[in-house]
C-alpha cells in the first residue's frame, strides 16, 4: 500500500507540472496565430492612419486642444463628469481646406456643453476668405472682435452663442450653449477663454513659429 500511495503522488506531481510548463509534457493540438505588430508613430515619423505624415499637423484628439478637466473647471462642473468625442474631417480641395478636426463636449446630466471646430487650409488667404464666407451666413447679434492677431466674430443668439476664430491658415468655431456658468460669466467672455486657450495649441502657423495669442482689450469688454 504504501508503494503503490507514493506512486501515485508522483504521478500527480508529475502532472501539476505539465500544467505550470508551458513547454513541457504534450504539444498543443490546436494552431496559434501570430500576433500582428504595427509601427508606432515614432518609428513611423508621426504617420497618421492613411500613411501621411502629420508633422505641423493639427491634433488629432480634442484631448490636445482643450481637455475635459480644463473645460470642466472653466464651466465649474464636477471632476470627471466631462467627455469628449474627437471626429475627423476630409480635406476640401475646392475651399483650400487641407484637414479639419470637429470636438464635442458633453456633461454627464447637462448634453452638450461646447462644439468646438477647426479647420486648417492651404494659407492665410485661403483661410480667411473661407471664414469671411461662415460669417456672413452666419445668424445672431454679431460683434466683431480681435483676440490678439486672430480676427473673430460673437454672434449672440437665445440659446446659445458662436465666436468664429481666423488666425494664419487655420479657422476655428466654438458654439458654447446657454447653461450654468460661474459668476454668471456671459457666455461671450467664456467663449474668448476658450479661444485663449486653444489658440497656442493649434500651432505652429503656416508661416512659422509658435502661436502666441492674448486679447486686444478685456474679454469681458471685448465680448461681453
Amino acid at each position: 500500500m504504501g508503494g503503490g500511495s507514493g506512486s501515485g503522488g508522483a504521478l500527480l506531481l508529475v502532472g501539476l507540472l505539465c500544467l505550470l510548463v508551458s513547454s513541457g509534457c504534450a504539444a498543443p493540438a490546436t494552431e496559434t496565430t501570430a500576433v500582428p505588430t504595427f509601427a508606432s508613430a515614432a518609428a513611423s515619423g508621426s504617420a497618421g492612419p492613411d500613411g501621411t505624415d502629420r508633422t505641423g499637423a493639427l491634433p488629432t484628439d480634442c484631448a490636445d486642444l482643450i481637455s475635459t478637466a480644463d473645460l470642466g473647471a472653466l464651466l465649474g462642473l464636477p471632476l470627471d463628469t466631462v467627455s469628449v468625442r474627437t471626429t475627423i474631417g476630409i480635406a476640401e480641395p475646392s475651399v483650400g481646406r487641407t484637414e479639419r478636426v470637429a470636438c464635442r463636449y458633453s456633461g454627464a446630466s447637462r448634453g452638450t456643453l461646447l462644439d468646438l471646430n477647426v479647420a486648417r487650409y492651404v494659407d492665410a488667404a485661403a483661410a480667411s476668405k473661407q471664414w469671411a464666407t461662415n460669417t456672413s451666413v452666419e445668424s445672431g447679434d454679431r460683434r466683431d472682435l480681435a483676440i490678439g492677431a486672430a480676427p473673430a466674430v460673437l454672434f449672440d443668439r437665445a440659446r446659445e452663442s458662436v465666436l468664429m476664430v481666423t488666425f494664419d491658415d487655420d479657422t476655428l468655431t466654438f458654439v458654447l450653449p446657454e447653461g450654468p456658468r460661474p459668476g454668471d460669466r456671459p457666455r461671450g467672455e467664456v467663449l474668448v477663454d476658450l479661444a485663449l486657450r486653444v489658440l497656442p495649441a493649434v500651432g505652429p502657423p503656416g508661416g512659422g513659429g509658435p502661436v502666441t495669442a492674448g486679447p486686444t482689450e478685456d474679454p469681458s469688454v471685448a465680448a461681453g
